[in-house]
């Protein structure tokens, strides 16, 4: 146990013709003034010790120490002279080790003595700092934490997950230990004692937390450990310190360490417990600490998986319309090797919306790691469904729900993406960039509630890259950006929606001469969103309508248009109304060239943000409209919000222009994808999810399995 002791050493009043008695912890230093404690008319003085005790004689204006090697050296005593003391191996009996100063007048008489009786204890609270699974002797590191393959620091778990059904909705909820299976959760943490069968009366050893930290870290230790070895907690919640007792001898205390929360907006994460060693004064005087020993955890963060990860399960909402979709998806979940979870009315009482309400992520110890549910503040019906359906042994359940800020539909997670690894101007990213939707810089426009958005800053290792979604109606990034894994260097391929894309096919259509294919075939008027009061949409009439046209440029530079001036009047302010129900740009035109239209903004950030090429972009064809608010509408289903197991790609059916019998809106987007090493199988959710202004999608979510890479060989 043996260590240099952080801070000074301890200070002794050595007094003349008196022997005092202290106990010295085995890697700390004494020091003892000899010039103070030294009688009138002594000028010189010697040291004797014991074998156990290691003695330096230390002088005013000297940087060295002098060591204190045998008994019949002398030294002047002058003003500044001091003693410094250690032990490096514990007493067996207390004051079994001793250090007498001898003061001699002129010409060597000896005149008085001072005397210390020391006993030897040893006294470490030990972690795993370096975070190889196993609690080493005392760690120089332990008291400190950094990042990186060469750092160091504890790690704790949170203990979000629920071992059996009856305790309360999660485990760090409550204060008792209801089984040994919460062990496997926590940090483990060893006090290592050593000296006597007994400390002098009145010594005292105390383990205790910050009251900042209270609600963030609980201790569990063994009370009763030959009659059942029943966990109790010892620190945490309202318990600030604890008293240990001295179990004698050489021993090992084992303690079991959980986090109680996430790192958030007013919590960075790290936490201190300290162990010390007490000393009576006198009585009706507090005990005085004469050593401290720390330790540092790091609460692990909350990680989000992104679409390149492999998928382990589907949950989707089983609903009155929805059963042909959930068998359709059956197929593909079964060749991607994952399993699928419905979720039955009882529990998503009527609410179909999956991904807005939950994303499923994971949280990882050099220990163990295991899955959490984050659930969103939006509750539209499916907010028991994380609990009673997810929350379990080994999966974690978190919720953020602002109290003072009112929810929107930006608060639906399917506003919340993540990329895969990434490089950026030599920066890595090895876990992601998380991906928020906000509004542009305007006070007007909607944002995620500041509590959900600053816990997801907290978490450190997936940098959040915020972007501009308020354009859309709903507000979620997942209707313009996803991504797809590829099998090349790159590893993956971001795909955008992009109108442009879908403008150039269509031209390229009507110039083969299959202006007159048909769009929505057997759907008619159903979805809605056909922007047209005839129930046989063509390609000649989605490029000859101009609103559409100036909509679509207003979601994304689309060249060589020829789009005629915009129509202006309505009731609308700032906005167009059209006979169909549309909306065009009217005067707000003016002011949409600054903000170099809504998709191709948010392009130039995520390339410069995640370091992407043009050719790691892929724009699949997809038309927007606006709506009477002004905001985004997909105007055939949106592909872009597609479901991604492993290679197989769960797509919206867009029910684009059929030519030659096949819909040239799926056999565009095959050939973009599958020379990935993808397999695209379109989807029908018309009637389940899109004619709700949501697509496949938004009404399925996947967890997927974690990373390779360890969050804290990261460096932020």
């Amino acid at each position: 146990m043996a260590g240099e002791m952080p801070g000074e050493p301890r200070t002794l009043r050595l007094q003349h013709g008196n022997r005092i008695e202290a106990l010295c912890v085995l890697g700390s230093h004494i020091r003892a003034d000899v010039f103070g404690a030294a009688p009138a008319g002594a000028v010189a003085f010697g040291v004797k010790h014991t074998e156990g005790v290691s003695v330096d004689v230390l002088f005013r204006g000297r940087a060295e120490p002098e060591a204190v090697s045998g008994a019949g050296t002398r030294w002047p005593l002058d003003e500044g002279t001091v003693l410094r003391f250690s032990m490096s191996r514990a007493s067996s009996e207390v004051n079994d080790n001793k250090v007498t100063v001898s003061f001699y007048a002129e010409g060597g008489k000896p005149i008085n003595q001072a005397g210390v009786f020391l006993t030897g204890v040893g006294i470490s609270l030990d972690v795993d700092a370096d975070r190889d699974g196993v609690v080493e002797k005392n760690s120089p590191n332990k008291a400190s934490w950094a990042w990186g393959p060469e750092g160091h620091g504890a790690i704790l778990l949170v203990s979000c997950d629920k071992e059996f059904p009856f305790v309360p909705p999660s485990d760090c909820d409550s204060e008792p230990l209801f089984s040994r299976e919460d062990l496997q959760d926590m940090a483990q943490m060893v006090l290592r004692t050593e000296g006597p069968q007994r400390l002098p009366r009145g010594y005292e050893i105390i383990l205790s937390i910050s009251v900042s930290d209270a609600d963030k870290v609980g201790v569990f230790h063994v009370q009763n450990p030959f009659f059942g070895q029943r966990y109790v907690q010892v620190l945490g919640h309202r318990k600030l310190f604890h008293a240990v007792p001295y179990p004698g001898g050489a021993a090992e205390l084992h303690f079991f360490v959980e986090g109680l929360r996430f790192p958030d907006e007013t919590f960075s994460g790290l936490v201190s417990i300290h162990v010390s060693l007490l000393e009576p004064l006198a009585e009706g005087i507090p005990h005085s600490p004469i050593f401290t020993d720390t330790v540092v955890f790091r609460v692990a963060p909350w990680i989000m998986t992104p679409n390149t990860l492999a998928p382990v399960n589907l949950l989707v909402c089983s609903m009155k319309d929805n059963y042909l979709f959930t068998k359709e998806i059956q197929s593909l979940v079964a060749k991607a090797g994952c399993k699928l979870k419905v979720c039955f009315g009882y529990i998503n009482r009527g609410d179909r919306w999956m991904q807005d309400e939950i994303e499923l992520g994971y949280t990882q110890a050099p220990h163990k790691s295991f899955p959490v549910v984050l659930d969103s503040p939006r509750e539209r019906g499916m907010e028991q469904l994380p609990i009673k359906e997810l929350l379990g042994p080994d999966f974690g359940y978190v919720h953020k729900e602002p109290l003072f800020e009112a929810v929107a539909s930006l608060d639906s997670f399917g506003n919340v993406e993540v990329s895969p690894p990434v490089s950026v101007a030599g920066k890595e990213y090895p876990l992601g960039r998380i991906l928020i939707g906000s509004s542009f810089p305007a006070s007007t426009g909607r944002r995620m509630t500041r509590l959900v958005r600053d816990f997801l800053y907290a978490q450190r290792v997936q940098a959040p890259v915020e972007l501009y979604s308020d354009w859309l109606a709903m507000g979620n990034i997942n209707e313009f950006v996803t991504f797809v894994p590829s099998s090349d260097k790159k590893r993956f391929r971001m795909l955008l929606a992009s109108p442009a894309a879908c403008y150039r096919l269509f031209r390229e259509k009507q110039k083969e001469g299959q202006g007159e294919a048909t769009m929505f075939k057997g759907k008619g008027t159903a979805l809605g969103y056909s922007g047209t009061d005839t129930k046989r949409v063509t390609i000649n009439k989605v490029l000859s309508n101009d609103v559409l046209a100036q909509q679509n440029q207003y979601v994304q530079v689309i060249p060589t248009l020829g789009v005629t001036a915009p129509i202006s009047g309505g009731d609308h302010p700032g906005v167009a109304q059209t006979p169909q129900g549309a909306v065009g740009l009217g005067p707000l035109s003016a002011l949409l060239h600054p903000l170099q239209r809504c998709i191709d903004w948010n392009r130039d950030i995520l390339k410069k943000e995640l370091g992407l090429l043009e050719e790691d972009i892929i724009d699949l064809p997809a038309l927007f409209k606006l709506d009477k608010q002004g905001k985004a509408v997909p105007y055939f289903p949106n592909t872009v919000t597609m479901m991604v197991l492993a290679r197989d790609l769960g797509i919206p059916k867009p029910f684009g222009p059929v030519v030659g019998g096949e819909c040239c809106l799926e056999r565009r987007i095959r050939a973009l994808l599958e020379p990935l090493g993808l397999c695209c199988r379109f989807l029908e959710d018309v009637a389940s999810y899109h004619g709700s202004l949501g697509e496949v999608r938004c009404g399925t979510c996947v967890q997927r399995r974690p990373f390779a890479f360890q969050w804290w060989h990261f460096t932020p």
